[in-house]
């Protein structure tokens, strides 16, 4: 995906500031461009300190003290008066730590790999405000840094012309740090990553390394990290699980509907499934210790607990209310399901019915016919041919006395046969 040009005052390269001359108030050369920081906490955008190196060891020149940044740096304060640097953990600095770095990219949801970075300088007032615009990821970026200092200026600008821009804006890029005590102090997340689909934050999370996986789960909200690691594939899934503490794998983990969680659990160590389960709240850790009772390549392995039953006598009305209570997955509200005092299962209604239903009018009258259940030991293959024989939204397993006890969704059978491709 390409982006369109940004429009401002004036804009150079991270490429051509590094290596300028700095001069001071009194017109002197203070030393050369080392490094250019951004202060995260305080503007994820402005640049906030020039890094300058002198004859006498690196300072820091505070943005705000430059005056221009044409035909080399201008600061309107004495080389004497920069102080030395002390220490950069609370900087971010665009060398070190994003040239040649992989970031992901939110907008065409993909990992890419920065080969510069692009600045846009603006004049407020009388002070120069510089901001990193975008971040260049392809050919042009590599090229000038490749060519810089080999060939003269005129015929690289003339060379770069001929190269089109691959750019991304730099509020569609979200960094990512391994380091976490690092990411704290920066105050680096994923709030951009977290607002995808979690399809498309999983397609992005197989394309990082494992630490980088590590740090963006570390970061990911439980709600939205439980979503994305139900689309990774299993294999990944465990290497991710594992490389967790347990009391954050089981903060994500609850959050999983319980069939997926029960599945990534069981291709796990033990003594791994059980530091995870140890951790998790009771209600959770109940439903999915149950689950993995059953044989996975069965009926019951496949299915989920968190579906919507109500009594016999229950109404149109009363269904609607048990659907805005309920947490559980979307794919299984599709189905409403009515079951006696036993919990004996009698009929299921079509959401599709009761939409259409008078508030009073009871859900046993609106129930598809036949119904269509099966056992927990159903093998996988029934359970794909009666999802294609009766073209079934869900599928209620039902044990010897009739009882209740899951509920296999479409999704469900969907992974069941991407699994076997």
């Amino acid at each position: 995906m390409q982006y369109s040009a940004l429009g401002m005052n004036h804009t150079l390269t991270l490429t051509e500031l590094l290596g300028s001359k700095v001069y001071d108030a009194e017109g002197a050369i203070g030393g050369r461009v080392r490094e250019v920081a951004l202060t995260l906490q305080e503007d994820p955008a402005r640049i906030s300190t020039l890094i300058v190196k002198t004859r006498t060891g690196n300072c820091l020149l505070a943005f705000h003290a430059v005056k221009s940044i044409n035909g080399g740096v201008r600061a309107g304060t004495k080389a004497d008066d920069w102080p030395r640097d002390s220490g950069m953990e609370g900087l971010f600095l665009l060398e070190r730590d994003l040239l040649d770095q992989q970031v992901i990219d939110v907008n065409g949801r993909k990992v890419v790999r920065v080969n510069d970075v692009d600045l846009l300088e603006e004049v407020i007032g009388n002070h120069v405000v510089l901001k990193v615009g975008s971040v260049d990821v392809g050919a042009r970026g590599a090229i000038r840094r490749l060519l810089k200092g080999v060939v003269p200026n005129t015929a690289l600008h003339v060379l770069l012309r001929r190269i089109p821009p691959r750019a991304i804006p730099w509020e569609f890029v979200d960094l990512i740090e391994t380091d976490p005590a690092r990411r704290v102090r920066l105050k680096i997340s994923h709030d951009r990553l977290a607002k995808l689909h979690p399809a498309d934050i999983a397609d992005i999370v197989e394309e990082l390394a494992p630490d980088e996986r590590e740090a963006v789960f570390e970061t990911l909200d439980e709600e939205v990290a439980a979503e994305a690691l139900e689309e990774v594939e299993p294999k990944l899934q465990k290497a991710i699980v594992e490389s967790l503490d347990s009391d954050r794998a089981a903060d994500i983990v609850e959050e999983m509907d319980p069939d997926a969680a029960a599945d990534l659990l069981k291709d796990l160590p033990e003594e791994r499934t059980e530091e995870i389960l140890e951790e998790m709240a009771p209600e959770e850790r109940e439903e999915v210790s149950g689950l993995l009772s059953f044989e996975e390549n069965s009926a019951a392995g496949r299915m989920t607990t968190e579906y919507i039953s109500l009594g016999k006598d229950a109404t149109a009305e009363e269904a609607i209310g048990a659907l805005r209570n309920f947490e559980g997955g979307v794919e299984t509200v599709s189905t409403f399901f009515v079951v006696d005092a036993e919990s004996k299962l009698v009929a299921a209604v079509p959401l599709a019915k009761l939409v259409l239903a008078e508030g009073q009018e009871r859900l046993v009258s609106l129930a598809q016919a036949p119904l269509i259940t099966c056992h927990p030991d159903a093998r996988e293959t029934e359970v794909a041919e009666l999802f294609d024989k009766y073209n079934l939204l869900t599928l209620p397993v039902v044990d010897d006395e009739k009882h209740l006890v899951g509920v296999i969704t479409s999704d469900d059978v969907i992974s069941l046969l991407r699994s076997k491709l």
